[in-house]
């Protein structure tokens, strides 16, 4: 008999950031299932799928040893929805489950973790830390860019790079480029591939307002992220990833300020005219001190003009509307800045000051 007491709060959260590691479907049934190791005082949750794996380790009370696997979406529906502030779970030599919070007393069952696959074995450095609300602006502001396509599985990914003392975070599909880099303290340089799934599993877990680092540390196959008590950990994705420093231009003609909402709202008109049916680029002219954008397609048509501070000679450029929109809401500040060089070369979005984020995205060519 495994027995154990603990905060009902704390126990739904961890099984719920956990269970994102399950696998939705394996030909291992455990997989698909979250286990509990219980260590006296110690219960440690792991979800994972053999790519992907999250930890998490909560204080109870219970002086029990032992393990078993459960389907986590039971799990946590029923402790969500009890009442009471402390909940005990009980597991019988049988693997039925039992669990009481003040009145309530709900039963499921659980299985065995002998068919639970061991947790892969790392060897991983020293590792670097960074702020969590750092690392979660460079996996958002870059996101984005990461490929869809399984043609170069590597480019699904996010590259990550030490150069120095700066971190970089890449992602490049082909047609659009995002870059977001920070200063940071490594001992070594650092590079490796992490899946796009991954990253946006740990921003969904970073807490803005979190004083506690997290700490990133690889090896040769693997990435382990460990902060507010949680481990993730992940397989590196393999191959050469692009070197996208030689894609970035280092002069342009013309430079546009323009704010940061007005574009928004703007590709976000043009956005309704624009389906995978009814699909065709936005015009953008840049003259005087405006932005004109003009569009049309089977739907209907839109003109609309903006208000934009423009150095430099005038230029019309074609832009796929969700690409853009994609660059400019990842962007996160009042104004930004677009670099060009005429209309058929690649169009260079950065901040107001410095180059914090670099946002690149191919033009379209304009039917005349």
């Amino acid at each position: 008999m495994l027995k154990f007491t603990c905060d009902r709060q704390t126990f739904f959260t961890a099984i719920t950031h956990v269970a994102k590691g399950v696998s939705q479907k394996s030909t291992i049934p455990a997989l698909e299932r979250l286990k509990l190791r219980l260590d006296h005082d110690i219960l440690e949750l792991t979800g994972y799928d053999l790519e992907f794996g999250i930890q998490r380790s909560i204080e109870v009370e219970s002086s029990s040893v032992g393990e078993f696997v459960i389907l986590p979406r039971l799990l946590s529906e029923a402790v969500r929805r009890f009442s009471g502030d402390r909940v005990t779970m009980e597991v019988d030599d049988n693997f039925v489950v039992k669990l009481f919070c003040d009145a309530t007393e709900f039963q499921i069952s659980a299985m065995s973790a002998e068919e639970y696959p061991a947790l892969p074995s790392l060897d991983l450095n020293a590792g670097m830390q960074i702020e969590q609300p750092v690392l979660s602006s460079m996996i958002r502001q870059t996101h984005y860019a990461a490929s869809v396509s399984e043609a170069k599985p590597v480019l699904t990914g996010e590259l990550f790079e030490v150069d120095g003392d700066t971190l970089h975070v890449a992602a490049i599909d082909g047609y659009r480029l995002a870059v977001r880099q920070e200063p940071i303290s490594s001992a070594e340089p650092y590079r490796f591939v992490v899946p796009k799934r991954t990253l946006l599993e740990v921003a969904n877990m970073l807490r803005d307002e979190a004083e506690e680092l997290c700490t990133i540390s690889a090896d040769r196959r693997h990435v382990v992220f460990e902060f507010n008590g949680y481990t993730v950990f992940s397989r590196l994705l393999e191959g050469e990833f692009h070197n996208y420093r030689s894609s970035i231009p280092s002069t342009f003609d013309t430079e546009i300020t323009i704010d940061t909402g007005e574009l928004t709202r703007c590709l976000e008109r043009c956005s309704l005219l624009i389906s995978g049916k009814y699909n065709a680029p936005v015009r953008c002219t840049f003259s005087g001190d405006s932005l004109g954008i003009w569009c049309k397609t089977g739907i209907g048509e839109i003109n609309d003009k903006i208000p934009a501070q423009i150095s430099g000679p005038d230029v019309t450029i074609g832009f796929d509307n969700r690409f853009l929109l994609d660059a400019v809401r990842a962007a996160d500040c009042d104004q930004i800045k677009i670099q060009l060089t005429g209309g058929n070369r690649v169009a260079k979005l950065v901040p107001p000051q410095g180059e914090s984020f670099i946002f690149l995205l191919m033009p379209i060519q304009l039917r005349q």
